[in-house]
């Protein structure tokens, strides 16, 4: 789960902002908070634990706290390390969190702040027992909805947190199998030689570059709870609504859906913060104020601290399909980009079917505009038919441009 699109008003509510403008929003006063985002799960892996500190409106994101020593305890005495990656900390070796034991968090900060979290266990664990899809319309608008079912038969679950990571399958529609590239080479123009002119040229271009993989994952907080339920059972709570003319699922699609047994306090804590970032709560007069975690300061007892340390056990799920299975002699979605085709004249002739001075010689006219759209990197090959050379631009013919062409080790 990231907070990131929750700091901004998490700063708006430490700072205690009275906005009267519409616009330009800034920071008259900023009160700087620690803000540490852990989930430990019974999955066998290396875990990871994020320490950041609240930003202003003004700033892209969070700072990530560089140089912390970041390690978890149990009740029997083992430590687990955890080392500093990516804007992450990593534990150093693969485990998973087991039933009864009690762990505990430590982080101390590169300028001595310590902070310590209350002592947390795994909750039931509680497998996802299917993914379904249907058919809806939401807002006039037809899509299909990703739902999960699940069932704990113990009845101690009863809360869930929910995330998904999604992966479409792309085809640049207006691939070629050759890139046009400009050669230096003199030519003959009426007798004359033209030095270094640049003439057009072709080479192969990758094949990975015609299919590709996009993966993105979920940015929101997604929860339910059973409890006004006579039975833990959770069924086809909606995790994804994608709308049927969206590019996402104009191919082949995956998403795999993990969900996380909560405690009720950690229920309550993202539950609050997904309330506090509801429609309208930013600017509201209700505003909540500041709440608290179960993550607290070792050296100032009155220093805010923002996060949660978690101990959940952990279910994924994943699933496939293409747009007809699910919209049958339905239009497919529209490439996410314009992909008009732009013609272009290599040679430009005259009455008597001559080169004009300077059209190929020279670098005007039609065939100039070709190369430079060519040298700067504007637009690529789609046809050719020679003297004209049909162009569109790179993310029609070459998908790498915006997604990965590596296939992921789950496609299936």
């Amino acid at each position: 789960m990231k907070f990131c699109k929750y700091l901004l008003l998490l700063a708006v509510v430490l700072s205690m902002i009275n906005c009267t403008e519409p616009y330009q929003l800034e920071t008259n006063t900023f009160e700087e908070a620690i803000v540490i985002e852990a989930t430990i799960t019974n999955e066998l892996k290396k875990q990871q634990i994020k320490v950041s500190k609240t930003y202003r409106l003004e700033e892209n994101g969070p700072t990530f706290e560089a140089g912390a020593e970041v390690y978890m305890e149990d009740d029997l005495g083992n430590q687990y390390e955890f080392t500093e990656g990516d804007k992450v900390y990593e534990s150093t070796v693969e485990f998973q969190a087991v039933p009864e034991r009690k762990y505990q968090l430590f982080v101390t900060t590169a300028n001595g702040d310590e902070y310590v979290s209350t002592k947390e266990t795994l909750t039931t664990p509680t497998e996802i027992e299917s993914l379904s899809t249907t058919v809806v319309t939401k807002d006039g608008q037809t899509g299909v909805e990703i739902g999960v079912n699940s069932y704990d038969p113990s009845g101690t679950s009863k809360y869930y947190r929910y995330v998904y990571e999604e992966t479409s399958r792309i085809t640049a529609p207006k691939w070629n199998p050759f890139n046009t590239i400009l050669l230096d080479q003199p030519r003959i123009c009426a007798g004359t030689e033209f030095p270094g002119f640049e003439t057009i040229g072709f080479e192969p271009r990758p094949a990975d570059t015609r299919i590709c993989y996009q993966t993105k994952n979920s940015n929101d907080i997604l929860l339910t709870t059973t409890t006004a339920f006579n039975e833990d059972r959770v069924t086809n709570f909606p995790v994804r609504f994608i709308a049927n003319t969206d590019y996402t699922i104009a191919e082949r699609y995956s998403i795999q859906v993990t969900h996380y047994v909560q405690s009720f306090e950690a229920y309550t804590f993202y539950k609050t913060l997904k309330d506090m970032s509801g429609s309208g709560s930013l600017l509201s007069p209700n505003q909540p104020g500041f709440f608290n975690g179960n993550i607290k300061s070792a050296t100032n007892p009155k220093e805010k601290v923002i996060g949660f340390f978690e101990v959940a056990s952990a279910s994924s799920k994943r699933i496939f399909f293409n747009f007809q299975d699910i919209f049958p002699n339905t239009p497919l979605p529209l490439y996410p980009y314009d992909c008009t085709e732009y013609s272009y004249d290599s040679m430009f002739f005259g009455i008597n079917l001559h080169p004009t001075p300077e059209v190929p010689c020279g670098t005007g006219g039609p065939g100039g505009a070709l190369r430079g759209e060519i040298r700067a990197g504007r637009k690529l090959l789609y046809l050719n038919r020679f003297p004209i050379f049909i162009m569109v631009i790179p993310p029609c013919g070459d998908c790498s441009r915006f997604a990965s062409n590596v296939v992921p080790p789950f496609w299936q």
